[in-house]
């Protein structure tokens, strides 16, 4: 909890922490991005599996005789079910710190989350399946 003098600090504007500019923000940055995707695969058997899964189809994309804009579609799906389910994780890690009670509202957050990975799966099997088995193998 903060102090009653911090409180006042913060109200009125003062930056207690030292700002990071240029180079060294965008090395920092970098750090805290790859923190955060290694503390992923490290604690969320959700992110490993769909990153399995990316590592296993991707280089698929490489091989398949299809345009350039439906191979930026392949890449770009997979890539976004990781994207989803990595703010998926951090929404259920802040939850998860804020209480373990159960709360309607987190459980609705982390509901939230799940549907919208569930959204990405989603679209992710329908452009595969469209690109890939109605418009390579059928086609073919």
């Amino acid at each position: 909890m903060l102090h009653a003098s911090a409180y006042r600090k913060v109200e009125q504007g003062c930056h207690c922490m030292q700002k990071n500019t240029g180079i060294r923000r965008i090395r920092l940055a970098g750090v805290y991005a790859f923190n955060g995707i290694r503390a992923a695969f490290r604690h969320e058997a959700a992110f490993r599996q769909e990153l399995f899964l990316a590592l296993l189809v991707l280089p698929l994309v490489l091989l398949l005789d299809v345009s350039r804009v439906e191979r930026v579609l392949l890449i770009s799906v997979t890539v976004l079910v990781l994207i989803v389910e990595l703010i998926n994780s951090a929404l259920e890690a802040v939850v998860d710190r804020i209480s373990a009670d159960h709360h309607e509202l987190s459980g609705r957050a982390k509901d939230m989350g799940s549907g919208a990975v569930m959204i990405a799966l989603a679209l992710w099997l329908y452009v595969w399946a469209d690109i890939v088995v109605v418009g390579v193998w059928l086609a073919g």
